[in-house]
């Protein structure tokens, strides 16, 4: 296995362990992004080959990959190596790995998209290469242009490498706009000019200008109108992606970029001269939205709505909505975007050159400023869907910050290119205007003082000004800063403390009551921009920068907590909702918005508030909460608003505190859909769900009758109560939308009078006889020259009448319209659908029941495969709404264990009771393995307490805590405590135990007490001698050595690397190498159950052991795992496929034997974290497990090199908790 390679010194060599640096794992968390949308600047702009396409936003291209499980695209990488506008890509017609692409800094280059790395590059182009296109004769070559030609011929490798000139193709009377090569003939390209004419060149022959260009019949085949906005570029395929493209005949494209309304015809090729190709077409529109649509089925495939496409300078949340956040970009829109469908539903106008900064309204008033590089300001008012107000003190000059203030929500402030800081009311009038020696980029208000602002300066100094006097003077000038001071922003929790960023690279904090600068941030090696405090914990500071990071900080001492590299550019923005202090966003130059969980820096606190700690160690004051050393504490408004709350409460307020700092901790996306459904399940009454409880994962109770009255509402609904903003539905579509959801409720009569109103009568007539046979004739009178047309979601209407419930819910999943399927199945189970079977004689009374019983089977189906598709796409939280939505409590909680939402499952299945237990206890005891493993803290009673005190909330947990104490590194006293707390003897009291015992013949007693003694490596012969003698037998079950061998391993560490026991330490990790493949297995963890194999393997052929185990053994197992296990899932890609043969059989028929079942239900299946599918930006890290490239979190070993993905890590420490680099050292990745 190619991970060997990378790791196999660490197997050579056996005492390493002193000397070792801990590494740190990355703490804040990815957990949402928000896509570019494609640029309009240039023509060449969207791709496609295989079952990818890729379109270019101006710095960076986004590749979508077909997931043929669901039938969806999904984002699969975000290649950002351009560092100035891309003109054009091209995807290589022989390779779908690979495409070309270029930018106006004169740069070609070629990119693999299967390992996102960049393979060759030109960049001394004669010319800008403007458009770019495959030669299609040519292994290897790419051909561009510049405007004004001439055509240039790269080949990339071979032994003619190098680029060559198209002879004639130069001095055109019109510019360059596209070109492209003929796909049989070699060496014939056409070249497009931006005045309408082609030239097209042969081989040896004479240049002609095409002026007409005839394909076979002068008028469209079809016109497909899609959208509104005009369209920019498309680019079109000829097969439908089903389960794989394949192209069989080769495709030209075809471009128009007009703001008309006019849809460009399909490109047609010979043969198939006159029916439309079942081809798809990729298409970008000029407002960046971009989509891939069926032109068979007339159907989008994907659809993006309106995208950025360009840097991001500012975001920020909406003071009364965390859900909403607004963006500025330099393409002169402001958008507002749902965070939890990751959709803008708000663009503001446009057309306003560069928007440099935004600032919201105070409170509901539903306003944004905005500050522009030449239009002054504005204040935009988002329901009318205008500019309400315009400020023009500065001039044409640029503002680059704009400040509304939000303790007197009459003043705004901006800052600008020309010097001045300007203070007015929102009607316009000036009351200030304050003049700095230079430009002015940032200016912030005072959290605590209505009348007081900083702005920071071009000559390197923050000034503070107080309004309430009338002197222009500041009151206080900071100077240090050694280049020019950005943004500057005051601390919400401590008074006079504000910080400011410069080109220097560092971070300021100034403390405005001593006058001094009190600590110096350095870290950053750029500019700094993004400047954010933290809203609960006062020490915490974010900060982004033009070296694409954004490093957190701890402002006490001024240290790097932790810094994310995943941007592909420079950091503009960050913004906190105060409401959820710990979910951040942050907005960059590689035009994506992304979202943050910063939960992980406050785990300890988490902790505190799970195991029902007093408030002194949750909530804290500011002063208390920033002396050195003091463990965090909240600090803010929120979380004294939860206390406020809780402490009006009667009865047993756990259930509420668990709750409220749950959802104030966890980051959107889930948590509050998941509460809910916890709230229903646990009986509060319906009437107290929150108002956007139908727009989630509803609990099937409701599910009906809240698309009931939905469709009522769509039916009856005036146009005003949308107001004329994007997106408006017409009356059209929301009768449509209407019938629809009658349809799938089962009221045909309904759906059938609608179809009427709309014209749709073929619709109608077929679903008719639903009603009455009656009802139908009728209808026939009334439309008796029907017009029945092809179109494939009749099937739908058709089921419903006739009741064939199974087809359609099979039809939807196989679609991958997961929600219908839903919705069909528990409106069947309602019994809403008619279903016409025939009488069972005799005892017919049963068949309704056994309908009933189909139907949720059909159900639990339908959930079952809309929780796989949202864990897939790394939403563990919502996959567990779908089960608890359908009572399969115990699923939903080993979904959210799965996650590795470990807190969240303990909440929720504290709350939850009995039907959670054994989930909970299982996520208590990762969670307390995550104490035990803080590699800083962990010797400090307070985590070690913590560990104790999660171990003592599960029912009979001595023998966890007898781990605990076992594993515990410290002093003979800290030890003895330790014991006392969890009630177990002393040290020298085990050790006299551990002897008795001994003697007795006891086992597992023996080698519990001498763990638990100070000779614990006594323990290890004892353990290891039974299992080796226990495993030689030829009917051994996993079951009886695991608890064994699950105990040794909590052997301290420190003793466990000593020399003396290298013997033992070896065959330790071997047995646990071993039985962890083996849980692997049982646990269908199918990514790493080859590399714990292959693992062993290595051990045992590297390290001087005697254990009954054979490499021979071993790798006959791991075959037979795979041809089995291949068998009932062979994949579509594998033509390759072999049946096992019969030793093969007989192998895992035996180990399946020793395996026996999964004790907790639903925990069978790989790990999948929150982002697990966010392309990250950062250095590719290969996986030491599989040699590929890491997609997702990574995970960092103790060597401070070697990386394993967080799922893999996650899996492997649960079956195996020693590192995959064999040095005896425990694995930590919770």
């Amino acid at each position: 296995m190619a991970w060997m390679t990378y790791i196999s010194h660490w197997f050579e060599q056996d005492d390493w362990y002193e000397g070792l640096q801990r590494a740190n794992m990355s703490q804040v968390r990815q957990v949402g992004l928000l896509a570019a949308g494609c640029q309009p600047w240039n023509k060449d702009v969207c791709a496609a080959n295989g079952d990818r396409f890729a379109y270019c936003a101006t710095l960076a291209i986004y590749v979508y990959q077909l997931d043929h499980r669901y039938n969806e695209f999904k984002l699969h990488s975000i290649m950002s190596e351009h560092k100035k506008t891309i003109t054009a890509i091209s995807w290589c017609p022989h390779n779908p790995d690979l495409f070309a692409s270029g930018s106006t800094d004169n740069l070609v280059i070629i990119w693999n998209v299967a390992e996102q790395k960049v393979i060759a590059k030109l960049d001394n182009t004669k010319g800008m290469p403007a458009s770019l296109s495959w030669c299609w004769n040519e292994d290897d070559a790419v051909a561009f242009a510049s405007h004004r030609g001439p055509l240039f011929i790269w080949t990339i490798s071979g032994p003619d490498s190098g680029v060559i000139v198209h002879k004639d193709t130069h001095s055109f009377l019109s510019d360059i706009s596209i070109f492209r090569w003929h796909t049989q003939k070699r060496g014939k390209v056409v070249l497009g000019h931006i005045d309408g004419s082609l030239s097209i060149f042969q081989p040896d022959s004479q240049v002609g200008v095409l002026r007409i260009w005839n394909v076979s019949r002068t008028t469209p085949v079809d016109n497909i109108k899609l959208k509104k906005t005009g369209f920019h570029c498309l680019h079109v395929l000829n097969s439908p992606p089903r389960k794989k493209f394949s192209i069989q005949s080769p495709t030209k494209n075809h471009y128009t970029s007009s703001t008309s309304e006019a849809v460009p015809p399909p490109t047609l090729t010979q043969n198939q001269a006159f029916s439309l190709p079942p081809g798809h077409a990729v298409c970008c529109f000029l407002d960046g939205g971009v989509g891939l649509y069926d032109m068979g089925a007339k159907k989008w495939d994907f659809l993006r709505d309106l995208g950025h496409v360009e840097t991001i300078f500012d975001c920020k949340f909406k003071p009364d909505d965390p859900n909403l956040l607004a963006t500025a970009s330099f393409d002169g829109t402001i958008k507002v975007w749902d965070i939890n469908t990751l959709t803008a539903v708000y663009t503001s106008p446009g057309n306003e050159g560069v928007i440099y900064s935004l600032s919201w309204a105070p409170g509901d008033l539903n306003c944004i400023a905005g500050a522009t590089s030449r239009n002054g300001a504005f204040i935009w008012d988002i329901k009318k869907g205008k500019m309400v107000q315009r400020f023009n003190e500065h001039g044409k000059n640029g503002i680059f910050c704009i400040s509304w203030s939000h303790k007197d929500s009459k003043r705004i402030a901006t800052c600008s290119g020309d010097g001045y800081c300007v203070i007015r009311m929102i009607d316009g009038k000036v009351l200030h205007k304050y003049k700095h020696p230079a430009a002015v980029f940032g200016c912030d208000w005072s959290q605590n003082n209505k009348d007081m602002i900083a702005t920071g300066c071009e000559d390197k100094n923050v000034r503070v000004y107080y309004m309430a006097t009338s002197s222009d003077q500041p009151l206080k000038v900071f100077s240090g800063h050694t280049e020019k001071v950005f943004h500057v922003r005051w601390s919400p929790l401590r008074e006079g403390i504000l910080c400011s960023g410069s080109d220097d690279g560092s971070v300021r904090i100034w403390d405005y009551t001593q006058d001094a600068c009190i600590n110096i941030l350095s870290g950053h090696t750029a500019p700094v921009r993004g400047l954010m405090w933290n809203t609960e914990i006062p020490y915490l500071l974010v900060s982004g920068s033009w070296d694409y990071t954004i490093k957190v900080w701890d402002t006490r001492e001024g240290a790097c907590l932790d810094t994310v590299y995943d941007h592909g550019a420079d950091v503009y923005g960050l913004t906190c909702h105060p409401s959820r202090p710990f979910t951040m966003a942050s907005c960059s130059r590689d035009s994506t918005v992304r979202l943050w969980s910063l939960t992980p820096l406050i785990t300890p606190l988490q902790i505190n508030i799970l195991a029902d700690r007093s408030w002194e160690e949750i909530i804290g004051n500011t002063d208390g909460a920033i002396e050195h050393g003091t463990p965090p504490l909240l600090c803010g408004k929120v979380s004294r608003d939860i206390k406020q709350e809780i402490e009006k409460l009667t009865g047993n307020p756990r259930m509420k505190k668990l709750r409220w700092f749950s959802e104030c901790l966890s980051p959107p996306g889930g948590s509050d859909n998941l509460w809910n459904l916890v709230a229903v399940i646990t009986g509060q009454d319906d009437s107290l769900l929150p108002q956007n409880y139908s727009k989630g994962i509803m609990h099937l109770k409701h599910l009906v009758k809240f698309r009931t009255s939905e469709a009522q509402e769509l039916t009856t609904v005036k146009m005003s109560k949308f107001g004329g903003g994007i997106g408006v539905p017409t009356k059209e579509e929301r009768l449509k939308e209407a019938a629809e959801i009658y349809l799938r409720l089962g009221q045909i009569q309904r759906y059938c009078e609608l179809m009427v109103e709309l014209g749709e009568w073929d619709k109608a007539l077929s679903v008719a006889p639903g009603v009455s046979v009656k009802y139908w004739k009728k209808l026939m009178q009334r439309r008796a020259d029907q017009l029945i047309q092809e179109d494939k979601d009749d099937v739908i209407p058709y089921c419903i009448a006739i009741g064939d419930v199974k087809k359609l819910v099979n039809f939807f999943m196989l679609r991958g319209q997961l929600k219908e399927a839903l919705l069909v199945a528990q409106a069947a189970c309602e019994g809403n659908m008619q279903t016409f079977h025939v009488p069972t004689p005799k005892g017919s009374s049963h068949s309704d029941d056994i309908y009933k019983e189909d139907f949720n089977e059909l159900l639990q189906e339908a959930c079952k495969e809309l929780a796989e598709w949202y864990f897939q796409d790394g939403r563990a939280v919502l996959a567990a709404c779908c089960h608890l939505a359908v009572d399969n409590i115990e699923v939903a909680m080993a979904y959210l264990i799965r996650g590795n939402e470990l807190e969240l499952a303990v909440s929720v299945g504290t709350v939850l009771g009995e039907p959670a237990a054994s989930a909970t206890h299982y996520a208590l005891e990762l969670l307390a393995r995550k104490c035990m493993m803080v590699p800083t803290c962990f010797p400090s009673v307070g985590y070690r307490n913590l560990a104790a005190d999660l171990l003592l909330m599960i029912p009979d947990s001595e023998l966890q805590l007898v781990k605990l104490c076992a594993f515990y590194p410290g002093c003979m006293e800290e030890i003895n405590d330790l014991h006392a707390k969890c009630k177990l003897p002393t040290v020298k009291e085990c050790m006299r135990l551990a002897e008795m015992t001994h003697a007795d013949g006891n086992l597992f007693e023996t080698i519990k007490y001498y763990l638990l003694s100070q000779e614990p490596e006594k323990a290890l012969p004892i353990g290891i001698d039974f299992i080796k003698e226990y495993i030689s037998s030829s009917n051994w079950t996993l079951d009886t050595i695991y608890p064994i061998l699950d105990l040794l391993s909590y052997i301290r560490t420190e003793k466990l690397v000593l020399h003396t026991c290298t013997e033992a330490r070896n065959e330790l990790l071997i047995l646990c190498g071993y039985v962890g493949a083996l849980l692997a297995i049982r646990r269908q963890y199918q990514s790493i159950v080859p590399a714990l194999y292959e693992y062993t393997s290595q051990l045992l052929k590297r390290r001087k052991v005697s254990v009954p185990l054979k490499i021979e053994h071993l790798s006959e197992e791991l075959d037979a795992w795979r041809a089995c296990t291949q068998s009932t899932n062979p994949s579509s890609e594998e033509s390759s496929y072999t049946p096992p043969s019969d030793s093969q059989r007989m192998v895992y028929a035996t180990l399946l034997k020793r395996l026996k079942e999964e004790p907790l239900r639903g925990i069978a299946g790989p790990d999948y974290v929150t982002g697990s599918n966010l392309p990250s930006h950062s250095d590719i890290h290969i996986s030491c497990l599989t040699g590929l490239k890491i997609q997702g979190p990574v995970f960092l070993l103790e060597d401070g090199k070697s990386t394993i993905s967080l799922n893999d890590a996650l899996m492997w420490a649960k079956v195996n908790p020693f590192s995959p680099l064999g040095t005896g050292l425990r694995l930590n990745p919770f």
